[in-house]
């Protein structure tokens, strides 16, 4: 598009002004080409006809979307007015005083302290993308760090600008942020040293000026070196241009330089009194610019701090007292009085105290400083001639000797700051900071402009190279044509300065001969180049100036004192180098210097002379603007492509302005082509990029034009339909009411017209008529109902009464029926009840046996491993029994005796079971009788049997439930039976040998024991006949149950056949048939003759005689239980007196035990006990068989209850089949083995046998025990004596192992074990200990499986077995090995969050373990009675409980440290910059600093990560089981972190302050408050801390316009304060234009309101600010006795006790 084309009406043009540089105007009138005049309307109102021709149009004015942009190249328009608009809008409205343009970063000096400089908003910018932030200081720095750290390479910051533009504080900001973000690891406080040598120099370098009260006299490039880890190690100082004349001359309202304030405002102090100074009114050069004081500063105060800088780079106070030394003696030479003699002398006194002070100070001779003074010495070839000066010459002689003491002094100072900033390792990066005098004009402009605006130059066009080149470079990284662009090349007047006979030459020249002269050398410079070099001008007016044309602007140069200050001379002495030189050689260096680094450019403008806050002088600026290269910048970006949009920006900003078609497309960067072509025709106006597009200047200003139109015509269509739907729905309103009062109004007419007096009275008439009429009808209608209702009534109530009656005889029998029912209803419900007692009671008995039965298994396993321990024993007892032959003669006779007495017991026995069989044959007998009996009354009621059939049913599927548990149980022992036996075959085989040695001596002892073997043989018979006995008893038992459960059956069928008779009689009289079939009358004399009555009569005989036949069989039946329970207590009887021959027996191996424990005290009787094993395994096996009949014989029985259990009964039958089969092979392998070693084996294999049919008989024990009821107790009393019998050989072997020296092995008893809740360990094993349990454990994987905090109670049950020992040493080793244990891992661990996490938790836990166990009241009110008596008893840990807690307390802040960490770069990715409301943000231009990689950023974080990041923290704590009371503690910290990092990051971009991003924030908020209420958490206070950022949100969507919306700010924005309230304000910026800014008297009005508050200044929220944690006391449930160890801790070395 023509750019002519743009100038239409009501776009706005800027035009020249002599007040304000440039004013607005609208065009009021259509541009065409050829107008000479362009109509405007300015602001206020007045027209103005602009005269224009078509090469020179007025610069167009960017719209106001534009406006206030962060960086200058965003600017559609790219000229002088459009930047000055929009420096104005940032810097007078905003309160921005930083902008970018392009790589320069405007610094504009506020005059005022500013909350921008902080620590938080260094933290803030730090790792940040310079243009994510808005502009800032910090943010170039943090670009040089970063492309530093990146690249590898050397960067540098120009800082430049006039005095009292801020180049000293910019760069000092700069180096403070080095020192910042870059600490180093060593205590040598590098940055402190480097940041402590700028208070050094500004005191020695900086003075006041009329334009700046802490003015730099010199030019300074720091530069600051890093090592590998881009780590302070170091600093190196340069100086450019000390303005040395400051020392003896100051203009009016001028100081000198500070240092000699300071001294003089410290010389009444004890240490400076020496050098004789007073106050600075008192010294020539200090009081000539009239005023010594600068407001608001204290000299004196600042001395000190000079002092203590210098203490802090190094310097000892004698060198501190030299150099103050130095400066006083500076001082007192200035006030040296040198007085005239004559005209061609002058002279000085040698009495003169000044001189003497200076003299004393310095160490010199006074006469000889008097006579050098007034004196010059000549020196020719020939000879040396001293020539005396007149007074003048003297005086400049004495100044120029201040000036050259304090030019070294200067350096000498720098020189050993250099020296304190030195490092001794290897520099590996640098940056460096260069703050220098910008280009400088005055109305008298001498040498120091000169070579200032020389160095300006040189960095002029190093700064253009630098920009053309990173434009190149942008063109061809986007493959954008690249076309040669005219810009500035200032090279010709560098030429004219520096070249060969040059300007700089020429002056040296005139500097080498004697008599040269300021004139001489300007006439020089006359002839050279006047009328020869454009850039030279010789002033028309002036003969002693010269004018050179700079990049900046043209300057007159006076030449007088040019050859002077560029000789610097010295009298007596030999001339120098010249300093022009000088400077020019350093100043090629420092550009070397700066060609090799990658530059950055910070530009200070001094917006006002005035030094007034945020005042804006547009002259001023402008005229700093044009020399400081800003407008250079424009002009070259603007003559390329200035606007460039990524394709995303350009979709998102103009989807508006795209058809429906164009949308359609899927790829964006298309639709982006498709729409330019369509929209700008011209295609020379842009050009597209790999990721950008390029416009031409105006374009996008073009392209907002477009939008703005579109959203316009939106707009009035909008209004234009909504306006019309408004007037329809008017209309039709006002046409209904008009409807309605043309209704009434016409009705109203109407009965006008028919209304007289004849219709009035006919009508009247008509009405009396019609009352009395219809009065006489409704009395006739009222009679005739009121007789029918009396009627219906009467018939009604008769037949209700009836109805009532018959209803209460009915009544009446129905509850003398269900009284009876009920009762049956009662007793049948108790019967139910005691039948479930008894189950429950069965049922635990049950679980007796079972218990006690894997007790005995496993005395039985111990009792093999015992006697496998003792055979390994016997190889050295042989001398010992051969000593016990004689002895064991002796007890053969005892054996004899015992034989007898067996033999005499064994008949009895017999007796008894005689008896018992004959009964058993009676009892079977009766019961023949009465199961035929109970068969024919069966046959007639099993229909009746269903309900019972069922209920049996249900208890054999429970019985087989317990059936199964028993043989799975069964299996289980099975299998470790076989394990057992797998290990005694290995035992056997090792024994092998040691039988060979024992063969003779068996041998010889068979004869000895045979007489035991008889004994012990009686005594398995005995055990024998007891089973048996059992076993009858058992019989009998069933027999009796079943006949229980017969009778019970039979009452209920009976019972239930009484009730279905009863109700059959009542039903077979149809009352209802009956009653319709006669009529009242007949009813009634049927009740008046008792027909009725006798027959319920009737019926209620028939009941009682069944109910007596009923009674009577209940009678027979229970006569027949007695009997059976008669015969029940005889065999009980009978059982008892076993049970007395059984103690009997039990006494007889009583004797026998303490004659073997005689025997085996001497150690003779193993290989005799090993026979007598034998034999009394064989007995067992005989056992077995018997044991196996009579378990066929009780299957056999079983099989009339159930098919399900006599199933059960087989398939153990083959369990045992199966086991037997296994130990036929076990025997047929032995029998292989040699003919000695096999009787040990087969002992072996005999003894195994026995306890597998012990579990055998056991399991059908389990089986039956389950049918019993509450009789069977006397069989529990024999199982307990069998269990003794078993526990009597137990004790035998035990006093084997006794004498043999296994005192320890000692097994527990039959009950289950019950542990104390301590771990035994071993001293040595305390470091394995906390190695495996702390160093070495891993928390991932295991925390699953494991309950909270397992270490630590593992830990804490060690402490209890310490603490239990009363081993103070041990407990207090364990308590320090566990707390460095902790601090070692955690160490270790630092950045690992899971193990942080695992081990905060644990610690807690250990803390709260020793608190609920250390009796303490407070701590023990909840727990249990055990564990109160966990509790320590003897020592106090109190103290190791505060050492934890401090410990604990170090591990949260680290822990919430690495989630503050892991968590902060998502925060404002996903908070701020996502866009959580896809569409209602709209997209700017972003200028230079921005730029995307993409067309959709993918990859970046968004809200769900952050909330998928709080997921992990929340699942990771909760998972290592933290208190969740800690755990609201951290989500809260962690709250607090995201508000306050996303409400600071919206106060340092711009670019967000939006309604739009209002909006967005609030979303996302409801996003966090929604996370919250899923994790229970609202009571942690995490939402209020986001207080702060919900309030913010609202500011940036309220209404911000009238005094009402200021009150409503100021109420409801309390926690932020009215620093940040202002800056939110003064930062919000409309997306669009139909929003408005803030205007400035808004903002003043809200600030009025907010200045009653006493908040705080700091504009930051500080991020790292943690809230007070506390740890609650939290008592574990868990009980200690219940804890076991995982195998995974590898801690196999602990017992628990």
């Amino acid at each position: 598009m023509a750019v002519a084309e743009l100038y239409t009406q009501y776009n706005r043009v800027w035009i020249p002004d002599p007040e304000e540089v440039w004013k607005s105007a609208e065009i009021a009138k259509d541009y065409r080409v050829g107008d000479k005049v362009l109509r405007l309307l300015l602001e206020d109102g007045t027209e103005l006809d602009y005269s224009v021709n078509p090469e020179s149009l007025p610069p167009l004015r960017n719209p106001d979307i534009l406006v206030g942009e962060n960086d200058l190249t965003a600017l559609s328009y790219l000229h002088e007015p459009a930047v000055l608009h929009n420096l104005r809008i940032r810097f007078a409205e905003s309160k921005l005083i930083y902008t970018y343009s392009g790589i320069i970063l405007v610094a504009m000096n506020p005059y005022k302290q500013l909350p921008i400089y902080g620590d938080a908003i260094i933290h803030a910018y730090s790792g940040q993308n310079m243009g994510d932030m808005d502009p800032h200081i910090f943010a170039v720095a943090e670009e040089a760090y970063k492309q530093m750290a990146r690249n590898n390479r050397n960067q540098s910051i120009i800082v430049s600008g006039e005095s009292g533009a801020g180049k000293t504080v910019s760069a000092r900001y700069a180096m403070r942020y080095f020192a910042t973000v870059s600490k180093s690891g060593s205590n040598a406080h590098v940055e402190d040293k480097v940041l402590a040598s700028n208070p050094i120099t500004e005191a020695v370098g900086n003075a006041k000026t009329t334009r700046n009260d802490n003015s730099s006299r010199f030019g300074k490039y720091t530069e600051i070196s890093f090592d590998e880890q881009n780590q302070i190690i170091g600093a190196n100082m340069s100086t450019y241009l000390l303005e040395k004349s400051r020392v003896v001359f100051q203009s009016e309202n001028e100081r000198n330089y500070h240092i000699f304030y300071q001294l003089c405002a410290s010389a009444q102090q004890s240490e400076f009194k020496h050098l004789k100074l007073g106050s600075a009114e008192e010294f020539n050069y200090t009081r000539m610019g009239g005023n010594t004081v600068i407001e608001g500063v204290n000299d004196r105060a600042e001395m000190v701090e000079t002092q203590k800088t210098f203490t802090l780079l190094g310097f000892k106070e004698d060198f501190q007292m030299d150099v103050f030394k130095i400066l006083a003696a500076i001082l007192h030479l200035g006030n040296v009085q040198i007085t005239a003699v004559g005209n061609e002398r002058s002279s000085v006194s040698e009495d003169d105290s000044h001189l003497k002070v200076f003299c004393e100070l310095l160490g010199l001779e006074s006469g000889r400083v008097a006579q050098w003074l007034c004196n010059r010495k000549i020196v020719t070839s020939s000879e040396t001639v001293v020539k005396p000066m007149t007074r003048p010459q003297a005086v400049n002689a004495r100044d120029a000797l201040a000036k050259k003491i304090y030019a070294h002094l200067f350096d000498f100072i720098v020189e050993r700051i250099n020296q304190a900033l030195q490092f001794s390792g290897k520099q590996h990066t640098f940056i460096g900071v260069l703050d220098i005098y910008g280009f400088e004009t005055f109305d008298v402009n001498s040498f120091e402009q000169f070579c200032i605006n020389y160095a300006n130059e040189k960095l002029q066009q190093q700064f253009n190279m630098h920009v053309f080149k990173l434009e190149q470079e942008e063109y061809m990284k986007e493959d954008i044509p690249w076309t040669l662009i005219d810009f500035y090349d200032n090279q010709p007047v560098i030429d004219l300065i520096e070249a060969k006979m040059g300007i700089l030459e020429l002056l040296d020249e005139e500097c080498l001969l004697p008599h040269g002269t300021d004139e001489n050398w300007l006439q020089k410079l006359y002839n050279n180049f006047v009328n020869r070099n454009p850039l030279f001008e010789k002033p028309r007016m002036s003969n002693t100036s010269f004018v050179i044309q700079h990049f900046a602007d043209k300057v007159e140069y006076k030449c007088e004192g040019f050859l002077e200050k560029n000789r610097d001379t010295v009298y007596d002495m030999l001339v120098e180098i010249l300093r022009a030189s000088k400077f020019r050689s350093s100043l090629y260096l420092l550009m070397e210097t700066l060609n090799a680094t990658t530059p950055h450019y910070v530009r200070c403008i001094k917006p006002n002379d005035e030094k007034l806050p945020f005042e804006f002088d547009s002259k001023r600026i402008v005229q700093q603007l044009r020399a400081c290269g800003v407008l250079e910048t424009i002009r070259i970006s603007a003559q390329s492509y200035p606007s460039r949009w990524t394709y995303i920006e350009f979709y998102s900003r103009y989807g508006i302005l795209m058809t429906k078609q164009e949308l359609s497309f899927s790829d964006k960067k298309e639709v982006c082509k498709v729409v330019l072509h369509r929209l700008i025709q011209d295609s020379n106006q842009y050009q597209f990029g790999k990721t950008k597009i390029f416009f031409r200047a105006g374009q996008v200003a073009y392209l907002e034009k477009l939008r703005l139109d579109k959203l316009r015509q939106s707009c009035v269509m909008v209004q234009k339909h909504m306006r019309g739907w408004l007037q329809r729905k008017k209309f039709l309103r006002e046409r209904r009411a008009a409807l309605i009062i043309q209704q009434y109004f016409r009705g109203q007419q109407t009965v006008r017209k028919a209304i007289t007096a004849v219709a009035l009275k006919e009508a009247w008439a008509a009405i009396i008529i019609q009352k009395h009429c219809r009065g006489y009808l409704v009395r006739s209608l009222y009679q005739l109902i009121r007789m029918a209702t009396i009627t219906m009534q009467a018939y009604s109530r008769g037949f209700l009464a009836r109805r009532r009656y018959r209803k209460m005889l009915e009544e009446h029998k129905a509850v003398i029926l269900q009284k009876y029912a009920r009762a049956w209803l009662a007793r049948r419900r108790f019967q139910s009840i005691r039948r479930f007692v008894l189950n429950i009671q069965l049922t635990y008995r049950v679980q007796r046996l079972q218990k006690k039965l894997e007790d005995q298994n496993k005395e039985n396993h111990g009792l093999v491993e015992k006697l496998t321990s003792l055979a390994a024993l016997r190889a050295g007892d042989v001398e010992k029994i051969q000593k016990l032959e004689a002895e064991l003669e002796k007890a053969a006779t005892h054996r004899r005796n015992y034989e007898e007495k067996g033999k005499r017991y064994r008949d009895a026995v017999e007796e008894k079971l005689a008896k018992l069989q004959k009964h058993n044959s009676e009892l079977e007998t009766q019961k023949e009788q009465i199961q035929l009996k109970l068969q024919e009354k069966t046959e007639e009621l099993k229909e009746k049997m269903d309900n019972l059939t069922k209920q049996l049913f249900d208890d054999v599927q429970k019985e087989e439930r317990q059936r199964m548990l028993l043989e799975k149980s069964f299996e289980l022992k099975t299998q470790d039976y076989e394990k057992q036996i797998q290990s005694l075959k290995e035992e056997i085989k090792a024994l092998k040998d040691e039988k060979m040695q024992l063969q003779h001596l068996v041998e010889g002892e068979h004869v000895t024991s045979d007489g035991l073997k008889a004994e012990v043989a009686r005594l398995s018979k005995q055990v024998k006949t007891i089973s048996e006995f059992e076993k009858e008893i058992e019989l009998l038992q069933a027999q009796k149950i079943d006949v229980e459960k017969h009778v019970q059956s039979q009452k209920r069928e009976m019972r239930e056949k009484m009730s279905e008779i009863t109700k059959q009689l009542l039903e077979s009289y149809d009352i209802e048939d009956v009653r319709s079939r006669l009529s009242v009358e007949d009813l009634e004399h049927l009740n008046e003759d008792g027909e009725l009555w006798f027959a319920y009569e009737g019926l209620k005989k028939a009941t009682r005689v069944l109910e007596s036949h009923f009674q009577s069989q209940k009678d027979c039946y229970e006569k027949e239980i007695e009997a059976l329970n008669f015969k029940v207590v005889h065999l009980s009887q009978e059982i008892n007196h076993l049970q007395k021959l059984f103690r009997e027996e039990n006494d007889i191996n009583e004797s026998i035990r303490h004659e073997v424990t005689r025997l085996t005290s001497e150690n003779m009787m193993i290989p005799d006990f090993k026979q007598q094993i034998s034999e009394l395994e064989k007995q067992k096996q005989d056992l077995e068989i018997r044991l196996n009949e009579q378990a066929e014989k009780m299957k056999g029985k079983l099989e009339e209850l159930s098919n399900q259990l006599h199933r059960s009964q087989e398939e153990e039958g083959t369990q045992r089949k199966a086991l037997e089969a296994q130990n036929e092979i076990h025997t047929k392998e032995k029998e292989k083995l040699i003919d000695k070693i096999q009787e040990m084996q087969e002992a072996s294999d005999h003894l195994k046998k026995q306890f597998e049919t012990e579990s055998e008989v056991k399991c059908n024990f389990r089986q039956e025990a389950s049918r019993l009821t509450l009789e069977n107790r006397d069989l529990e009393e024999e199982l307990d004596m069998k269990d003794r019998v078993i526990k009597k050989l137990q004790d035998q072997v035990k006093t084997l192992s006794k004498t043999i020296g296994k005192a320890n092995d000692v097994h527990s008893s039959s009950g289950p074990k019950e542990y104390l809740g301590m771990l035994q360990y071993k001293r040595e094993d305390e470091a394995k200990l906390i190695q495996n349990l702390i160093l070495d454990l891993k928390p991932r994987g295991v925390v699953v499986n494991m309950i909270p905090g397992l270490p630590a109670h593992i830990l804490f049950m060690c402490v209890r077995y310490a603490d239990s020992l009363n081993d103070a040493n041990m407990l207090k080793s364990l308590m320090n090995s566990t707390i460095n244990g902790i601090k070692q891992v955690v160490k270790e661990h630092l950045e690992d969050f899971e193990m942080l996490s695992f081990w905060l938790s644990n610690t807690c836990h250990f803390l709260n373990c020793l608190k609920q166990y250390s009796g303490e009241e407070e701590f023990m009110k909840h727990n249990s009675p055990q564990q109160n008596k966990n509790c320590l008893n003897n020592f106090d840990l109190s103290e190791y409980r505060q050492i934890l807690s401090d410990v604990a307390i170090r591990i949260y802040h680290q822990f919430i440290i690495i989630m503050e960490k892991n968590i902060q770069p998502i925060i404002v990715p996903g908070m701020l910059e996502y866009e959580s409301l896809q569409g209602i943000s709209g997209l700017k231009p972003t200028g230079f600093r921005k730029r995307s990689s993409s067309i959709d950023d993918t990859d970046g974080y968004t809200m769900t990560s952050v909330l998928q990041q709080l997921s992990y923290f929340y699942t990771t704590m909760c998972q290592n089981g933290l208190d969740p009371e800690l755990v609201r503690q951290a989500v809260k910290q962690l709250f607090f972190l995201i508000g306050a990092v996303t409400l600071n990051s919206l106060f340092l971009r711009k670019d967000m302050c939006s309604c739009r991003k209002g909006m967005q924030i609030r979303c996302n908020i409801s996003y966090l408050e929604e996370w919250l209420k899923d994790k229970n958490l609202q009571n942690s206070l995490a939402k209020e801390t986001l207080e702060p950022l919900s309030q913010a949100a609202w500011l940036l969507q309220v209404k911000k316009t009238t005094d009402s919306d200021a009150k409503e700010i100021y109420e409801r924005c309390t926690s932020l304060s009215a620093v940040q309230i202002i800056k939110i304000l003064n930062s919000y910026t409309p997306i669009d234009d139909f929003e408005k800014r803030v205007t400035p008297s808004f903002v003043r009005k809200v600030q009025a309101l907010l200045n009653s508050r006493e908040d705080s200044s700091q504009l930051m929220l500080d991020t790292k600010y943690l809230f007070q944690v506390t740890f609650p006391f939290t008592p574990s449930p868990h009980a200690l006795e219940m804890i076991q160890i995982p195998s995974s801790f590898k801690l196999g070395f602990l017992n628990r006790l």
